[in-house]
């Protein structure tokens, strides 16, 4: 197996070099950050650390395409800013893709603080991708070069291109595997906004996308 990790940044100077260190303790054949435009030190931390650096439009759809086109494995694996995986992560994705059966698969989250509200919330958030198949992009999504190309990538959207390529990859029937991981994620935006708040913005949003308004509108009210 050929890793490639890819991290889209926005003003991620507090956390880009640690985000680095830690992506190639997988044992990646590369790196890539991919920033959209930051006015901060990202661009340059992220280099000093060892990352290949791209510049993108801003957006994770368009930053995440730019990464998966300058990377050079055969199995990619998108990681936001402030999430992280224990080494063992890679071992867990290469016996998992050697079942050709599965498409790709996503992490079970371990939110970095203590309160109990967050057990329950990596409970929620693990049985989503068990019974709906259903990773966002906080749980470490990873698949095949192949598959995602198939795919044709990542919706170009202000928002939710993860819940997009996940839907379309259910449709084909791929199956999409939930694996141990952990995969530790910063509880910033949870603090920031407040559990309930943030979850009850989630499922609005995702009701939105059914009943079929564009990710873009949607994007407007996500701040």
């Amino acid at each position: 197996m050929h890793l490639s990790i890819v991290i889209p940044t926005l003003n991620e100077a507090l956390r880009i070099e640690r985000s680095v260190f830690r992506a190639f303790e997988l044992r990646p054949i590369d790196v890539v950050v991919v920033d959209g435009a930051s006015d901060d030190r990202t661009t340059d931390l992220a280099k000093s650390a060892g990352a290949i650096v791209v510049t993108s439009k801003p957006g994770r759809g368009h930053q995440l395409n730019a990464g998966a086109r300058a990377a050079k494995g055969d199995v990619l694996l998108f990681l936001h800013a402030d999430c992280w995986l224990e080494p063992v992560a890679r071992n867990q994705i290469e016996a998992t893709l050697s079942n050709r059966q599965i498409a790709g698969g996503a992490f079970q989250q371990q939110i970095d603080h203590e309160r109990a509200a967050f057990r329950w919330l990596e409970l929620a958030n693990a049985t989503r991708v068990r019974w709906r198949q259903l990773p966002y992009g906080d749980q470490g999504i990873f698949l095949r070069r192949e598959t995602f190309e198939a795919l044709g990538g990542f919706a170009e959207v202000r928002l939710m291109e993860d819940v997009l390529l996940m839907q379309k990859l259910r449709r084909t029937g791929g199956k999409i595997q939930l694996l141990p991981g952990p995969l530790h994620v910063d509880p910033r935006r949870w603090l920031a906004k407040g559990i309930v708040r943030q979850t009850l913005q989630n499922w609005t949003l995702l009701t939105g996308l059914k009943v079929g308004f564009s990710p873009d509108w949607l994007a407007r009210f996500y701040k």
